[in-house]
């Protein structure tokens, strides 16, 4: 029985490779990937057989890994982020369903660290709330259907991060949700950030005001961008690290105490 492992490779470069991931390359005999992110392995790749395709190629790509497994090959398929946040996850089980490959093909599917977790760790503790994740591509899901989760995701307080926020052909999707972040408070944090794990790493925290202002001219905000957006009560740290408190100094004190038994002893 041939194996196909989907790796996750995590945000970006080789930062955020987990063990699991490096040992998965390494034992594989053939390695399939979307053509960017392959050059950023070319240390684990070496010389083993390599197959990749550019963007919008994902069924051949799966196909071919999918393909070559069934044949008894031990394939690794590597997609960037988390294999199963907005990236080959879904496409992969999809096709071993429908071909009913599952007692042909040994498969296994590896966790990475995505965009989000990544940006949550260099900025400060942004995520400590309920969060949500919402993907500005329309290329697979309706317009209207990813407007409709935003605005409930603001009226419920979510902390949101944006995936995929636009392209130069695609700014409808990102303009709209422009509009709708003019209904919150303007000097909200929001963080930017762009190429992470990657030596052109950017990352700014701003406010909900400068986002609107910069409008859909923003040269800060691609593809590869991630914004996450504060809910109602992340504010800035006195270093500038953003910050979701979790709500432990609303129930207790600094000693441990709930805050209402210490209000009864000090009466």
């Amino acid at each position: 029985m041939g194996k196909l492992t989907l790796v996750s490779t995590g945000a970006g470069g080789t930062r955020y490779l987990t063990q699991e991931a490096m040992a998965a390359m390494r034992e594989a005999d053939l390695i399939v990937g979307y053509t960017k992110y392959a050059k950023d392995l070319k240390e684990f790749i070496g010389d083993k057989e390599l197959f990749t395709t550019g963007m919008t190629k994902e069924i051949e790509r799966v196909t071919h890994a999918v393909d070559e497994a069934r044949k008894g090959r031990n394939v690794a398929l590597i997609s960037n982020g988390d294999a199963n946040v907005y990236a080959m996850g879904s496409l992969v089980v999809e096709l071993l369903d429908v071909n009913d490959d599952w007692d042909k093909i040994e498969y296994k599917s590896l966790p990475g660290i995505s965009s989000i977790l990544a940006l949550a760790s260099e900025v400060g503790a942004p995520l400590s709330q309920d969060f949500c994740l919402i993907s500005l591509s329309d290329r697979l899901t309706d317009s209207d259907l990813i407007q409709k989760r935003i605005a409930l995701a603001l009226e419920a307080d979510f902390v949101i991060s944006i995936y995929n926020p636009k392209s130069k052909s695609r700014l409808e999707p990102y303009r709209l949700m422009l509009e709708k972040l003019k209904a919150l408070e303007p000097s909200r944090p929001v963080v930017v950030a762009r190429d992470l794990g990657r030596e052109a790493k950017m990352i700014k925290t701003i406010t909900v005001k400068d986002l609107i202002d910069a409008g859909t001219a923003n040269e800060d905000v691609n593809m590869s961008t991630t914004i996450l957006i504060g809910n109602s009560t992340t504010k800035l740290t006195k270093d500038g690290r953003v910050l979701t408190p979790r709500g432990y100094l609303n129930k207790y004190d600094l000693s441990g105490k709930k805050k209402e038994e210490w209000r009864a002893e000090t009466k």
